[in-house]
């Protein structure tokens, strides 16, 4: 119930579904500090959608990853339907995304907000969510076997095992995947 069929699996050859998520170097985008991307995952229980940017500007109309982000942010996304009211936004479903630009070449000002969400008691931002290939070691997309033309989303359970590869532009199955075993939050405000 909690792992796809690897219908999409040659999307991401390097994250096998039903495999535990290997990591690799990364640079953060907002401060070019270089870390293990698996490293960055609390052991908090949410859920991880790892979105691997296409080959396009993310700020640009018609990339697939601004498309996606963008129906995280709407209304119909599974971040809005399973987050209860107050929590965080990353609380239960916590997105992250690797893009395939180097991190001298991308502004954050470009980055859509829900790769920028507004936490804790003053809402501040939290500037953490955002990745590049480090220039000083193997190329996450390389070596992961991550398709560099369509990229993906590679959803990993709260136990750190690949649950989901997905195109990125499949909206309706990725939603589809959660509403599989997740309670809707409003569903859950009603039963209090």
């Amino acid at each position: 119930m909690i792992t796809a069929e690897d219908t999409f699996q040659g999307l991401a050859g390097g994250f096998p579904i039903g495999m535990r998520f290997q990591s690799a170097r990364v640079v953060r985008l907002a401060d070019a500090k270089r870390l293990h991307l698996g490293h960055v995952a609390r052991a908090d229980g949410a859920w991880r959608l790892y979105i691997f940017a296409d080959r396009s500007d993310p700020a640009a109309a018609g990339s697939r990853t601004r498309e996606l982000c963008e129906y995280l942010e709407s209304e119909r996304s599974p971040l809005k339907r399973f987050t209860p009211p107050g929590a965080e936004p990353d609380s239960v479903i916590d997105v992250r995304a690797i893009f395939q630009q180097g991190h001298r070449e991308l502004s954050v000002a470009q980055i859509p907000p829900v790769l920028l969400p507004r936490k804790g008691r003053f809402g501040l931002i939290d500037y953490e969510k955002v990745f590049c290939p480090d220039p000083d070691a193997e190329d996450i997309f390389e070596l992961r076997a991550v398709n560099r033309t369509t990229g993906c989303v590679v959803v990993v359970r709260p136990d750190q095992y690949v649950s989901a590869v997905l195109p990125l532009e499949a909206h309706q199955a990725l939603s589809d995947f959660f509403a599989a075993f997740l309670v809707p939050a409003r569903t859950l405000s009603l039963a209090r």
